[in-house]
């Protein structure tokens, strides 16, 4: 059976999402600096850059190959309405996922088919239906929990995730949308299975034990 990850960049104050993020306003609160902060490691990989279409160029090496591996292993994606209202207006038209994408929602939306392999399916029945379409989509592919924080929160509530990955960055957010909130007793349990340093940012993989 295929994996359920997570696959994040986080504060080192343990926030997934400065305050006051709202695309198209990337100077309210600041948020743009501070997330270009967070994910600056990401923007400068090769395989990054290359499969968004942003031009020669880019680190190679163990992140890169990181980042490769991650992006590969995906057959489905997860996400939240909040998460899927940002990036439709920020994303390109070939959107960047080139997979099903699974969207918890309360409306109802017809599927909506993007160039390149991407198309968002609409679910109002829950998070548990969501994951059982996405595993059937994913085939021999893994399903990635994409965000926002509050989808993540109710994967792991619900005992579903294998694993965490998390690029921990030196930035401080102060506030925002933290990662770890709102999980039941007794919290999932994970163990450390690998830890790389890159100069942008320390990236944690933990699988369940």
């Amino acid at each position: 059976m295929s994996k359920v990850f997570v696959n994040v960049g986080l504060s080192l104050d343990g926030y997934l999402a400065p305050e006051g993020m709202t695309m198209g306003k990337p100077e309210y609160m600041n948020w743009g600096a501070k997330w270009g902060a967070l994910m600056a490691w990401l923007i400068n990989q090769r395989h990054f850059r290359d499969n968004l279409k942003l031009g020669p160029g880019g680190e190679t090496g163990p992140v890169n190959d990181l980042v490769r591996s991650t992006m590969e292993r995906i057959g489905a994606n997860i996400m939240g309405r909040r998460m899927f209202d940002q990036g439709e207006v920020a994303w390109p038209e070939e959107a960047p996922f080139r997979t099903p994408v699974y969207v918890l929602t309360h409306e109802k939306r017809e599927p909506w088919v993007r160039p390149g392999g991407t198309t968002f399916y609409f679910i109002n029945e829950g998070p548990e239906q969501a994951l059982e379409l996405a595993r059937e989509s994913a085939g021999s592919g893994d399903v990635r929990i994409a965000g926002g924080a509050d989808v993540i929160q109710q994967y792991l509530n619900l005992g579903a995730v294998d694993e965490l990955e998390i690029a921990l960055a030196p930035v401080f957010f102060g506030s925002g949308r933290r990662l770890f909130e709102n999980l039941h007793e007794p919290g999932p349990q994970f163990r450390i299975e690998r830890v790389l340093d890159g100069p942008a940012a320390t990236h944690l993989r933990y699988v369940r034990r």
